[in-house]
């Protein structure tokens, strides 16, 4: 876990990386986007490509780095930057006043930053849903990324009959790889597998 959680900076180009449609970036737009000092976040970086966190190459006398997909780590930090930036981290700060959320799901594809087809989901909100605070919140991350966000929303009582209707809709999303934002992974695959 030490190489892991180390400095701000390193947070900070963590946040970058696993939230950027950009797959490689040069040093100077890191520091850039990151609003750090040049020489903390090449440290960053040296350390994080020692690790195995990120790989580097020159390209016509710069350096780019691009975050390795295949880091054991990998899920595990994606879902953290998700549930702490952004839409999944804006679903959690606000949960006290979206209602009461039983299940909140975002599909992996999203999260990183990858488009979807017409019939992909998202996002899947399970419970008693304040609709224009998640709208709000939709509404923002859609204009951050510049792009319209599939989402779906329904109460439990709905979501558990088409559960047990074995509705094709929601199983696609429940077998896609997503992230739990909000409610226990455990109780929900229970509730489809009875």
């Amino acid at each position: 876990m030490e190489e892991l959680f180390v400095s701000k900076v390193r947070v900070k180009i963590l946040q970058l990386f696993l939230t950027s449609k950009d797959d490689i970036l040069h040093v100077r737009e890191i520091v850039r986007r990151v609003d750090e000092e040049i020489n903390a976040v090449r440290r960053e970086l040296a350390r994080m490509e020692k690790f195995g966190m990120v790989s580097s190459e020159w390209r016509a006398n710069r350096r780019f780095y691009h975050f390795r997909k295949d880091h054991r780590f990998y899920p595990e930090l994606l879902a953290l930057v998700t549930k702490s930036t952004g839409l999944g981290g804006g679903i959690i700060k606000n949960k006290a006043s979206l209602g009461r959320i039983k299940y909140a799901l975002m599909a992996v594809r999203f999260a990183q930053n990858t488009l979807s087809g017409p019939e992909d989901v998202d996002l899947l909100v399970v419970g008693q849903i304040v609709l224009p605070g998640l709208q709000s919140l939709v509404a923002d991350e859609q204009s951050r990324r510049e792009r319209e966000i599939n989402y779906s929303y329904m109460d439990e009582a709905e979501f558990n009959f088409r559960v047990k209707r074995r509705d094709p809709f929601i199983f696609r999303i429940l077998t896609q790889p997503r992230i739990m934002l909000l409610g226990d992974e455990t109780s929900l695959m229970e509730n489809v597998i009875v």
